[in-house]
């Protein structure tokens, strides 16, 4: 069906207004097409190097440093815990096909909101409303502030308590969002310069475990791989919480598909950064893995919560490494906030440009330092429910599983939707071959198993939190799908129906040189 009368009559006012942003706008009300635009190349500044840096800069974070001791008290055993990261890159590997057919049929910025709304066409509005949830109430960059305030109290000599832990976290994202929202191209480069210390803290990491290997330790040296898999537990809830450990520490394969418009040939780029940087990172995550039990015992490592790197410091080169450590894991989660905060700001900051979201224009401005500090803001506000709410001793697990348990509803999603559009595609779909398909079936199938096995009880020894019930990231993470439909039906049914207008869907070019598809009203024409 076609865009009414009044739809294009609307749109030709828009395009008249002087001093606005607009340069051409289309309807796009009824029907969604996405097609590659070169008419401002001056915009695709990203070659295939920055590309996988900006893979490499989110993807490292604090998972490999935090996250091993959780995966070894899940698992059991040393041999299971680490063929749990090779199942991880397997899963990351068939992921990172999925959003190379996506981000080659449809190279634009956004990622999953394109992709779902390419998907799910009616009702109208739905999706983009329930994706917009998912994108603005997690707090993405929650996790890794607690982090670095764990790092940075060891470094202190201080003892982590309830208060000082969350002040410190606090201190992080308000540095980030100050930083990214009044100074753009200082953070840009400290954000840089983070991201190279981060590989350079890995290496330097298993270094470490080859000298742990060859017994050079200030205690005797552990013996963890000689019966590798004694002590496996088998419990598919324990399983399934450990993937989500491990994936943790994988997301951000996806992330130059949040930016294609920006990147000269995305096409081709897409195809070769991402399964380049899974395979650097993948060798560099096992490896650091192996340093970890090479340098200390099993008991050690479990009991170690997120300060398993230092650990490995302590008992090689004593207790002065272990806080110099502690400073350069705080450092790269430090890299990590500043990544997440500075891409979630900008997701905030185009919904609210896309007219998505409540007073818009606010969080939609890049005023007062060409910088989106609203958009920031908003974010910063998430997180701070996230720190100073949650028990401290469980906030961390709390922010990894309920943002990997959403993103797993939609990874399936956009991957079975490869599959139905191989057999009904629409007419501007592409084919697709049979590996991207088997690889969309795996990825898809192991994000159901990721979402309903959370709402089965585990057992004892799997039990995700110390102070919350074992669902709570499940029903957290409908509840955020369940917040974005009701908003739906408030945003686009009750409200128009109440105002007597129509709200519609237009293409506008921005002054910034980017198309996107922008919310706006127009009044139904009164019956005579």
């Amino acid at each position: 069906m076609s865009a009414s009368i009044e739809d294009y009559s609307y749109e030709k006012k828009l395009s008249e207004k002087s001093g606005s942003e607009i340069v051409h706008t289309q309807s796009v009300d009824d029907n969604i097409t996405f097609h590659d635009d070169d008419s401002i190349p001056e915009r695709r500044q990203i070659g295939l190097f920055s590309a996988v840096f900006i893979i490499f800069n989110r993807i490292i974070g604090t998972g490999v440093f935090a996250t091993p001791s959780s995966i070894l008290t899940l698992s059991g055993s040393v041999g299971l815990s680490l063929f749990m990261w090779v199942i991880g890159a397997i899963i990351a590997a068939a992921g990172m096909q999925v959003y190379i057919v996506w981000g080659s049929a449809v190279p634009k910025n956004g990622g999953e909101k394109n992709y779902l709304e390419y998907l799910f066409r009616k009702p109208k509005f739905l999706i983009t409303s329930i994706f917009s949830a998912n994108a603005l109430l997690l707090a993405w960059a929650a996790g890794n502030s607690l982090v670095f305030g764990e790092y940075i109290l060891l470094a202190a000599n201080v003892e982590p308590t309830r208060w000082t832990l969350r002040l410190v976290g606090f201190a992080c994202i308000t540095f980030s969002v100050l930083l990214h929202g009044t100074a753009l191209k200082w953070g840009l480069r400290l954000q840089n310069v983070l991201g190279i210390f981060k590989i350079l803290v890995l290496v330097f990491i298993i270094i470490t475990g080859f000298v742990a290997l060859g017994g050079h330790m200030k205690i005797e040296k552990p013996d963890n791989f000689t019966n590798a898999f004694e002590g496996t537990t088998a419990s598919a809830s324990s399983f399934c919480l450990s993937l989500y450990n491990v994936i943790w520490s994988y997301i951000g394969f996806s992330n130059v598909n949040y930016a294609l418009a920006e990147v000269k040939n995305p096409k081709r780029v897409v195809r070769i950064a991402g399964p380049l940087a899974i395979g650097v990172v993948t060798v560099l995550y096992l490896l650091a893995n192996i340093a970890y039990f090479a340098g200390a015992t099993k008991e050690e490592i479990t009991s170690s919560g997120r300060l398993v790197a230092a650990l490995l410091f302590k008992n090689v080169y004593g207790e002065k490494a272990q806080r110099a450590l502690s400073v350069f894991v705080a450092l790269s989660a430090l890299g990590n906030v500043l990544s997440v905060s500075f891409s979630q700001g900008r997701v905030n900051q185009e919904l609210g440009r896309e007219g998505i979201l409540p007073f818009s224009k606010v969080w939609g401005s890049n005023k007062p330092f060409n910088a989106p500090l609203a958009g920031l803001a908003l974010h910063w506000v998430i997180c701070l429910i996230v720190i100073f709410a949650l028990p401290p001793g469980d906030a961390y697990n709390f922010v990894l599983n309920v943002i990997s348990y959403p993103l797993s509803v939609i990874n399936a999603a956009i991957s079975f939707g490869l599959i139905y559009l191989a057999f009904r595609p629409y007419p501007d779909w592409p084919l697709s071959s049979i590996p991207s398909l088997i690889a969309a079936f795996f990825f898809g199938a192991v994000n159901v198993f990721l979402f309903i096995v959370p709402l089965l009880r585990p057992p004892p020894i799997a039990e995700p939190y110390k102070s919350l019930p074992y669902w709570t990231h499940a029903v957290a993470g409908w509840a955020v799908f369940g917040i974005g439909a009701l908003y739906y039906l408030v945003w686009a049914k009750i409200v128009p129906a109440i105002g007597g207008y129509k709200l519609i869907r237009v293409e506008q070019t921005g002054k910034d040189g980017l198309k996107r598809h922008v919310f706006t009203t127009i009044q139904k024409p009164k019956s005579a």
